[in-house]
């Protein structure tokens, strides 16, 4: 982790946080939101019959390792968490649906949503391992980050995980956000210690993020084969 400077105001003795917008930011909207590549539509019972055929496409499990809950042992258990899980108001979740399958295979929310502070985080993400490292899975993380970034105008996106979780770890630093450190023992998961390492993106950090994975996104990066031109990269 690199050295962290706190921003303060150069006018002030002792020294304090420079002032900021403290408007409350609006709480997120359970509406969908449309990509070039995949839908996101806010979690709902009826999504339960496609996800419980994605949940299968994981024989090994290994999707639910670093998960809170799951694996599910059967479509009815999978259904009872459905719908308390898409009935709360933090996290709010919305399933995926990528365009080239046309069915449903994971979902993600916004989640530890903070109007006054203008902080808000990506999270829950569930995605099965034929959706991991696509396109679709990159644009539906992007949908949410730019919902909250521009249009909720949030000023602080966070990211976290089991500091275990390695492949989410490169997925962080892969969309940009910045590694801040890791909280030991912060949580008991499954009966097991979780460290939580953590990360965040910045209202004037975004605009250059956004540009990145909007390239990496656009249909000029992508060859007839469907495989990127280009890797995606964190600016910088």
């Amino acid at each position: 982790m690199a050295d962290f400077t706190p921003s303060h105001d150069p006018d002030t003795n002792p020294p304090v946080g420079p002032r900021v917008d403290s408007a409350p930011r609006p709480l997120p909207a359970r509406i969908p939101h449309k990509g070039g590549s995949v839908d996101l539509e806010v979690l709902h019972p009826r999504h339960v019959p496609d996800l419980w055929q994605a949940t299968q496409s994981d024989p090994s499990e290994a999707s639910w390792a670093y998960m809170a809950y799951g694996p599910f042992a059967s479509e009815a258990a999978l259904s009872a968490f459905i719908g308390g899980f898409c009935s709360t108001h933090d996290p709010i979740a919305w399933a995926v649906r990528p365009h080239r399958s046309g069915t449903v295979d994971g979902w993600l929310t916004l989640m530890e949503i903070q109007p006054f502070n203008a902080h808000i985080e990506i999270g829950n993400i569930w995605f099965s391992p034929r959706m991991q490292r696509s396109r679709a899975a990159t644009e539906a993380m992007f949908l949410l980050m730019r919902h909250a970034m521009e249009d909720l105008g949030y000023r602080r996106l966070t990211w976290k995980c089991n500091a275990l979780n390695a492949p989410s770890r490169r997925a962080a630093a892969r969309l940009g956000f910045t590694y801040e450190g890791t909280l030991r023992a912060v949580m008991t998961v499954k009966g097991r210690r979780r460290d939580t390492a953590w990360f965040s993106i910045l209202a004037e950090e975004w605009p250059a993020r956004a540009a990145a994975i909007r390239a990496w996104l656009d249909d000029s990066n992508w060859d007839q084969a469907g495989r990127p031109k280009a890797s995606l990269a964190a600016p910088g």
